[in-house]
């Protein structure tokens, strides 16, 4: 059966000829494999968005291709996601759109398994991440970030001082982006940001391991302010971090609004 010649249509002229910063496909699933210190490797699945520029003359781009690059980057890989891999499927996306600039970003839920402090009882807790690459044809290597969101608890230093039976605590988010000079785990920014609040969240404790864990938050007080320069004292030391920007945000038990503080690597 012959087929028609189809028209290409995204390849006719814009009637308003104004060049696009990016245009492309977003929350996409796929299953994803990522490194793992641990076990070298684990399976998640990720929501890829992926996006290329667009010069003023063209009407528009084609979306199908983008599905393509990431099947025949899947296929032919067995990588696990890392920046070399990010940096081939980077390539590859550009080439067959006949782009300038492309991006690509992976955001995925990352497990590590935690056993309690005292029981010893063992949980994988879920991190939420996003490998980001960008590359344009005029640089000599793509931009990479990463995003890694910790929960942890926090005790308030103000309630614990000046009342008389405890002191209010609450669920605190760290969100940590990262541009990186050399691969690092990310399990050691993990740490970074459990260390950085009053106490770390784990997926199950027993009575024990509850005593353990409200007494050490009541032990280490800590504001939002406290844990955001926790966090970047600990990230500046980092000899593979070249810029990254801290974002914590507490999600008061007693109030009727979030708390913030930031930090960023000028």
């Amino acid at each position: 059966m012959k087929t028609a010649h189809l028209e290409d249509v995204q390849s006719s002229k814009a009637k308003h000829p104004l060049a696009i910063d990016k245009v492309g496909i977003k929350d996409f699933n796929i299953p994803l494999v990522v490194r793992d210190l641990a076990n070298e490797k684990q399976h998640s699945i990720a929501k890829v968005a992926m996006s290329v520029d667009l010069p003023a003359d063209f009407k528009g781009t084609h979306m199908s291709r983008f599905i393509e690059a990431l099947e025949e980057w899947r296929e032919n890989a067995e990588e696990k996601l890392d920046y070399v891999s990010l940096k081939t499927l980077l390539e590859r996306v550009r080439t067959k759109l006949d782009a300038q600039k492309a991006y690509i970003s992976f955001r995925f839920p990352y497990f590590m398994t935690k056993e309690a402090p005292v029981s010893k009882a063992k949980a994988p807790v879920s991190y939420l991440c996003c490998f980001t690459g960008e590359w344009d044809k005029t640089w000599d290597k793509p931009d990479f970030l990463i995003e890694i969101e910790v929960p942890v608890t926090t005790v308030c230093p103000c309630s614990k001082a000046i009342s008389q039976y405890g002191a209010h605590g609450q669920r605190t988010y760290i969100k940590m982006q990262i541009k990186l000079s050399k691969f690092s785990w990310m399990e050691e920014f993990i740490h970074i940001a459990e260390q950085a609040g009053s106490a770390p969240i784990y997926a199950v404790l027993k009575r024990p391991d509850e005593k353990f864990v409200t007494e050490q938050a009541y032990e280490n007080a800590y504001f939002v302010e406290d844990v955001v320069r926790n966090v970047a004292y600990h990230l500046d030391k980092h000899e593979h971090v070249e810029w990254y920007k801290v974002t914590v945000e507490s999600h008061e038990s007693i109030h009727g609004h979030n708390a913030f503080a930031v930090i960023e690597k000028r």
